[in-house]
């Protein structure tokens, strides 16, 4: 497993992705460190982990595209596949190794406020707060992403599902709305994110919501899983 993450962590940066990647997370959470806590003179920096859950939830479908699909355009899945190391290992390699990108792009956020605690006093448990709660949305939303990106050998196909997938995860508390099935209702304010990552924008870390993120992830890795090994034996 390992060895898969170093090969894919590696990848990210022999191709201009990962740091295409890096630019825009450093760039989107400059922009609102710069707007909202230096130039609004606030160390409260909700607001910045607030507004970066639209920015994570269109940026990570980019980072993950490539991890399946790439091996199955130019053929290396087969010889992943019959290479003496477990599904779960290629996945667990691959995943690890966006997750490992994805939580180095966000770690400029405590970079800023280290530099925003020169100055002042920051509130921390709030701080970590925020970044569990980023960090949980952004791993979860990769595992989803990286099973949508082993349906096809398509990059571009499998961005586009991942976009989808954003975008009803921004939508689902409006759908909550409009519906007037009850079960439905239920059904959608379940699976709103948007509900469970403003609890950790205050602070707070509630066990449900982080098993909430916790329980997809699982479940897509083991999906992804799945579909490898109905390849291996299809």
């Amino acid at each position: 497993m390992l060895a898969i993450l170093k090969r894919e962590f590696r990848a990210y940066f022999q191709s201009p992705l990962g740091y295409v990647f890096f630019s825009a997370m450093f760039f989107f959470s400059g922009f609102y460190f710069f707007t909202y806590n230096l130039y609004g003179n606030t160390t409260n920096m909700s607001k910045l982990f607030e507004l970066l859950f639209p920015v994570v939830l269109f940026l990570v479908p980019v980072l993950t595209m490539r991890l399946m699909s790439e091996d199955k355009r130019s053929g290396t899945d087969q010889l992943l596949l019959t290479a003496p190391i477990s599904r779960t290992a290629i996945v667990l390699g691959k995943y690890g190794a966006a997750a490992s990108v994805f939580l180095i792009a966000i770690s400029s956020t405590l970079i800023q406020a280290v530099v925003m605690s020169l100055f002042a006093a920051p509130d921390w448990p709030v701080i970590v707060g925020n970044f569990v709660g980023l960090l949980l949305l952004g791993t979860t939303l990769i595992a989803i992403c990286m099973f949508l990106s082993a349906l096809t050998e398509s990059q571009f196909v499998a961005a586009v599902l991942g976009f989808v997938v954003s975008l009803f995860v921004m939508l689902v508390d409006a759908l909550a709305l409009v519906v007037n099935n009850r079960f439905l209702q239920a059904l959608f304010r379940g699976l709103s994110f948007d509900d469970r990552y403003t609890s950790f924008t205050l602070g707070i870390l509630e066990l449900p919501n982080v098993i909430f993120f916790l329980s997809i992830s699982f479940l897509f890795v083991f999906l992804t899983v799945a579909v490898l090994d109905r390849e291996r034996w299809g």
